[in-house]
């Protein structure tokens, strides 16, 4: 053992190797400078600032296919960005996670923390990466922010009977992880409490070490009291659950064949989805057809088959040039989604069979199985838009559909369409106003732009709220709770599956998980207290001993 008390030799050795590039523990006179902690602070403030944009970049998922489609649009390369963004997360998160850890144990070995320049180098490197992330997802991708505030949501003001109804000037966040990173937080802060309270003793009870040790103290009360502005709409009795959403398919089923394609739209069929979500567009011609991007080069050959017109918009071709372009092999060859890399030999040449798809062919699938369909059409700002809508009206007048089986969203020339196809079920992108002179029955929005607040009065109301693009299983699970009406997804093969919501908790269950997890954690925290107490004076006492034995020793050695 050293003879500080601290780790064995070989561990410190090793430690040490890893932290601060030294082979051999300190010598007696070697301690952490103030230097020195200023940097551990700064590590400590790092591994924060890391795992917060792993919760963000996890969050994103749920909604990355839209900016690898972005990326694809401006850099004309196709690639999975998902996979680059999470694997240089989990690097940093690891890299500064493990330094982090290196520190405390060298704390409680009595080690001094003399990190390497190399480390300081990389930690501030680490913060330039991640900065540079936030800053980019704050310019290009900002609705993003508004998903993590749903998957830490705020705001909860709690009800007071009037006449003493407030407003609290804080806010704090909840919703789907927010019980859940409370009680992890109760975790770590109990974890730190051997390497706080050893600091505390081991500083002789110092300015710094009281500053640090209340500092530690007050984050630790906040947390436990955490939970009386915490809440979540998955806090019910069961019996109090919403009806399960309705699946409305985006662009068919992506995530199981090449998107707006009919093998697309049969898997979502397939999956029970209760409508056919997908863009129309209209061909030089005049003949509607099925497309997200107004260009062809994502999803089709276009480039293989007209080289000089690849780069031109879709509507720009006629509907006979379409027919002629491959929609499906892209899939195979570009994997938007992993599913695609486990497809039997029969699917991958129904995937290659793929074409572009007239309004009217898909109307026709909806009619056969007795599906809705809704739509955008596109481009909303095409001066000739009046014709595109009237053509789009048209065709579906001539189809076999029932008109009711239509929703109808765009919102340029609506009364218009009213008149036209008066059986059409008119759907609105945006929310209702204070003085909203028409009846709103049916909204389709962003899921960042209703809280869980409006979609109740919107339930209460008799206003169909769907919500788009869901594909997470968290995410469908807080709207579920919500009580969303309908979420159109890429993914309903996953959220069909789902029974019940991930998480249901009856409020009176949190609040006993709350005060066990309080009460474990405030004794352990005690434990470690008078344990370090015990110890300090058994070293004081120890010191003080071998102070009395060497002044004996020198005045005998000066007789």
């Amino acid at each position: 053992m050293a003879k500080d008390g601290g780790c064995c030799h070989a561990c410190a050795t090793c430690l040490l190797c890893l932290y601060s590039c030294r082979w051999s523990p300190s010598k007696k006179g070697m301690k952490t400078s103030k230097c020195d902690c200023a940097w551990f602070f700064f590590l400590f403030c790092v591994c924060l600032f890391t795992l917060a944009w792993l919760y963000l970049a996890l969050v994103t998922l749920n909604d990355f296919h839209l900016l690898n489609e972005f990326l694809f649009r401006k850099l004309e390369w196709w690639l999975d960005w998902s996979v680059v963004m999470l694997s240089g997360t989990a690097t940093l998160v690891t890299y500064s996670s493990l330094l982090l850890v290196l520190a405390l144990i060298l704390q409680l070995c009595h080690q001094p923390l003399k990190i390497h320049w190399l480390h300081k180098v990389l930690l501030i490197l680490t913060v330039l990466v991640v900065a540079t992330a936030f800053v980019g997802l704050e310019i290009q991708w900002a609705e993003q922010w508004e998903s993590a505030h749903i998957a830490l949501q705020a705001v909860m003001q709690p009800e007071f009977p009037p006449p003493f109804q407030m407003t609290l000037p804080f806010s704090l966040p909840y919703k789907a992880t927010g019980p859940f990173l409370h009680i992890g937080a109760v975790v770590g802060v109990t974890l730190l409490a051997w390497p706080v309270v050893d600091c505390f003793y081991r500083t002789s009870r110092s300015a710094l070490g009281v500053l640090l040790l209340l500092l530690y103290l007050g984050i630790v009360i906040a947390l436990y009291l955490a939970p009386l502005g915490i809440d979540s709409p998955c806090f019910m009795e069961h019996s109090q659950l919403p009806p399960k959403p309705a699946l409305f398919g985006h662009r068919g089923a992506p995530m199981l064949a090449p998107e707006n394609t009919l093998m697309s739209f049969q898997k979502a069929l397939n999956c029970g989805v209760r409508v056919l979500e997908t863009d129309v567009l209209v061909s030089a011609d005049g003949v509607p057809f099925i497309m997200h991007d107004e260009k062809l080069t994502r999803t089709t050959n276009v480039e293989e088959l007209f080289p000089t017109r690849a780069r031109s918009n879709a509507s720009s071709f006629s509907w006979s040039e379409l027919q002629q372009l491959d929609a499906g092999s892209w899939f195979l060859q570009k994997y938007p989604f992993p599913t695609a890399q486990s497809f039997s030999s029969s699917e991958q040449a129904t995937v290659h069979a793929q074409k572009i798809l007239s309004l009217n062919q898909l109307l026709e699938e909806a009619a056969r199985h007795n599906i809705s369909v809704m739509f955008d059409l596109r481009p909303e700002e095409d001066p000739q838009y009046e014709y595109l809508v009237n053509v789009t009206v048209e065709t579906i007048l001539q189809s076999d559909i029932a008109p009711e089986l239509i929703l109808w969203l765009p919102k340029e020339f609506r009364e218009q369409v009213k008149k036209q196809a008066p059986r059409f079920q008119q759907i609105y992108g945006r929310k209702r106003t204070n003085n909203e002179t028409n009846e709103l029955l049916h909204v389709n929005l962003p899921y960042q732009n209703l809280s869980s607040t409006e979609i109740r009065e919107y339930r209460h109301d008799n206003i169909s709220v769907n919500l788009y693009v869901v594909n997470a299983p968290w995410l469908f699970s807080i709207l579920w709770c919500a009580g969303t009406t309908s979420v159109t997804t890429n993914a309903c093969h996953v959220l069909q599956k789902m029974e019940r919501p991930l998480w249901l908790l009856p409020p009176a269950t949190y609040q006993m998980i709350w005060i066990v997890t309080n009460c474990v954690s405030l004794l352990l925290i005690g434990w470690v207290f008078l344990l370090l107490k015990k110890w300090s004076r058994r070293k004081e006492s120890s010191g003080s001993d071998s102070d009395v034995l060497l002044t004996k020793i020198h005045s005998l050695l000066s007789e």
